[in-house]
């Protein structure tokens, strides 16, 4: 037997199936997969429980965090999906300065507001609403990530319910291979973490921001500006350049907004003093624009600030088509695939940014091990049902595009593999991951990655 179960379980049918099937997923265009049973867990036990039930009965497990992956990986037929949604309590160990959290945490509304009061930080999320699970499993590409590095590298230690049904805990010294994992393999991780431990930072004590808007017409010159300065720049400062139909956009005064979509280079930089950030945010060097710009402000500002923008962009309710690549091409090449993108978005909260990352390191022995010079995601954001096959099209097809001029793969997070497929692991690491799902895994009890073409899993171009 799986032993009872605290949480609630609901079989397909039930009274609230559809409301825990679809109800915590952000993304409003949700899936017609329909699992066998829910399991909404209320401890870790419970998830083991849940596991040794799944495999009595002959189900798949599939799991759900934060339910803020685009594609609603959770969501798969016929399996029993394990919903976390309570599992988000925070314990801080002084001696260590290590975190423990819960896989339902949010990193900037709950997380990062709880070190911030202990003097400490971590890279979360720049979407506030992400929960820890989805986020560290796939890397973590977070606020200060130019310097912290990506945020599973700060994973000191994982809590694991096995395909056996049995919680283990995982690190350097014991159960190395789930460790290793746990740091890249996204869905395709062979178990559940029920618990987080991770290594905090000090908090910087100022974090700073400087924001242009331009118009559209001078988006060529902007990106040729970034690619110059990106090599050099600290790696403190965070450079993205947002083509956004949002209004609300800093203008001068007497400027007004010229309609449609506008270009705004947001950098942020943490540092130790206001001189500090003013000083880091100057490495951008001389815009060659510069006295075209729309509007121009500089200030201190904080995570929660930050947060609430981000909320701003990507808002509840909506609808979204989402794709992504990292591009080692240059600006001559990148530039102009960039316009025929920023040039077609047609709804007000539609987006896409170039991210400039610039890796300068090796990165440790991890599952995560694809990036590149650039970061290049593209969201867009609509209502109407009516529009999901032309919204999707068009943001998988502008995708391909710049990743056959330059793209090294993709970063999970902003992936649908139902639509296109691209690296996201070295052909090393895959390997690897592969040997360890099959030893952890043998009856391929977790559900993986969702993907059109399992064949095709992780092939690039």
């Amino acid at each position: 037997m799986s032993g009872p179960l605290r949480g609630r379980l609901m079989l397909c049918g039930d009274d609230g199936y559809e409301r825990a099937r679809v109800g915590r997923i952000f993304n409003a265009r949700r899936p017609d997969r329909f699992p066998a049973a829910i399991l909404e867990a209320a401890d870790a036990a419970d998830v083991a429980a849940g596991v040794r039930l799944a495999n009595q009965r002959g189900w798949k497990v599939s799991i759900r965090s934060g339910g803020h992956s685009w594609a609603a990986w959770s969501l798969h037929d016929d399996a029993l999906l394990i919903d976390l949604g309570v599992l988000r309590a925070l314990a801080y160990d002084e001696a260590t300065g290590v975190v423990a959290a819960g896989p339902a945490t949010t990193g900037a509304l709950e997380l990062a507001p709880f070190l911030a009061a202990l003097g400490r930080a971590f890279p979360v999320g720049h979407c506030p609403g992400v929960g820890l699970g989805g986020y560290l499993l796939q890397g973590g590409q977070g606020w200060n990530g130019r310097a912290l590095g990506w945020a599973c590298e700060s994973i000191v230690a994982v809590e694991v319910v096995t395909a056996a049904g049995e919680l283990v805990r995982a690190d350097a010294q014991s159960n190395p291979d789930l460790y290793w994992a746990a740091r890249g393999a996204g869905p395709g991780f062979p178990g559940i973490v029920t618990t987080f431990h991770l290594q905090t930072h000090p908090l910087p004590p100022v974090m700073w921001q400087d924001t242009w808007t331009f118009d559209l017409d001078d988006a060529e010159a902007v990106v040729h500006w970034l690619h110059e300065v990106l090599p050099v720049l600290d790696r403190r400062v965070e450079p993205v350049l947002a083509a956004t139909r949002l209004p609300d956009v800093p203008l001068y005064d007497g400027t007004s907004h010229p309609g449609g979509t506008v270009l705004l280079l947001h950098t942020t930089c943490l540092a130790d003093s206001d001189d500090e950030a003013r000083e880091l945010l100057a490495g951008l060097g001389e815009c060659p624009v510069q006295g075209r710009e729309l509007g121009r402000v500089t200030s201190a500002t904080s995570i929660e600030q930050e947060s609430l923008a981000q909320a701003g962009q990507n808002p509840e309710g909506h609808r979204y088509a989402v794709d992504c690549t990292w591009t080692d091409a240059p600006a001559t090449v990148l530039a102009p695939l960039l316009l025929d993108v920023w040039r077609a978005l047609d709804t007000e909260h539609s987006f896409s940014i170039w991210y400039g990352w610039a890796p300068t390191r090796q990165l440790p022995d991890m599952a995560f091990s694809v990036q590149g010079n650039v970061y290049v995601a593209t969201y867009l954001i609509y209502r109407d049902e009516a529009d999901d096959e032309r919204y999707r099209s068009r943001v998988h097809r502008q995708t391909a595009a710049i990743a056959a001029a330059g793209g090294v793969g993709v970063y999970l997070g902003d992936t649908d593999f139902t639509r296109r497929q691209d690296r996201f692991l070295t052909d090393e690491k895959l390997v690897r991951l592969e040997g360890i799902r099959a030893e952890r895994d043998p009856d391929g009890r977790f559900a993986s990655y969702l993907s059109a073409d399992p064949a095709r899993l992780n092939v690039h171009g």
